[in-house]
């Protein structure tokens, strides 16, 4: 795989089974509805898993344009490599979201509200105020990003001339998924916790673009936009004052 394909299919996988659970707990006549906020925060966690354990190893798993924009910022990811990433977070998420309304389509059918229905795509508020929702995004972007910057890999020396590949695998996405897990838990339920712009914005245009009922909420779409990147250019450059 190349990183534009990596960035594809991981975002693809977390979207789908992301949103997809969100849709098993809102729509109507599912296994899974009424199950509540814990099984969704839980489940969005174990998608990133499986987005970061699909991308990891070829594209670093950024999956997200607040975390590629927030590593250029650092000094940690080429400027010039930004577009392609964020191109590929948007065309998989756009999938992603495709995914999950064609898995769920005769939910959505019998579904009559249509905010449940936008919710499967992208956020909203709970309580709908610009700021304060804009500080709710840039704040959950802001941990993620800053803490992802104090990842560490393995660090370990052998003193044979054995050649020996040392590392954790798939077990290495175990932070992400951890940390995702505690913003959602934390502070999520005031916007949805989007901390992601791709994932917000891509489905929200796959939304508007089906033939499903409703309004698209376009008026809000800026804030799961700006609120995550500017809090992953803040967390940037606190990381690089600190250690420089």
């Amino acid at each position: 795989m190349t990183p534009f394909t990596a960035e594809f299919i991981g975002t693809l996988f977390m979207i789908l089974l992301g949103n997809g659970v969100v849709a098993n707990v809102v729509l109507k006549g599912t296994k899974g509805h009424g199950s509540g906020w814990i099984v969704i925060t839980t489940a969005w966690a174990l998608a990133v898993f499986v987005g970061v354990t699909i991308a990891g190893s070829v594209s670093g798993a950024h999956l997200n344009p607040a975390v590629t924009i927030g590593l250029a910022v650092a000094g940690k990811f080429p400027w010039g490599s930004v577009p392609s990433y964020v191109a590929a977070q948007m065309s998989g998420a756009m999938l992603g979201a495709f995914l999950v309304w064609l898995f769920h389509r005769d939910h959505f059918a019998i579904t009559e509200d249509e905010g449940t229905k936008l919710a499967c795509f992208s956020t909203s508020p709970a309580i709908r105020k610009a700021s304060s929702n804009l500080i709710s995004e840039m704040t959950g972007t802001f941990v993620l990003v800053f803490v992802i910057f104090h990842f560490a890999d393995p660090n370990i020396t052998l003193h044979t001339d054995t050649h020996a590949k040392i590392g954790l695998g798939s077990v290495g996405a175990i932070p992400v998924t951890f940390l995702v897990w505690v913003i959602g838990l934390s502070l999520g339920g005031t916007t949805g916790y989007a901390i992601n712009p791709a994932r917000d914005l891509g489905p929200r245009i796959m939304h508007a673009l089906l033939p499903i009922k409703g309004n698209s909420d376009w008026r809000y779409a800026w804030i799961p936009v700006l609120g995550p990147i500017a809090g992953a250019a803040i967390a940037g450059i606190l990381y690089m004052a600190l250690t420089h």
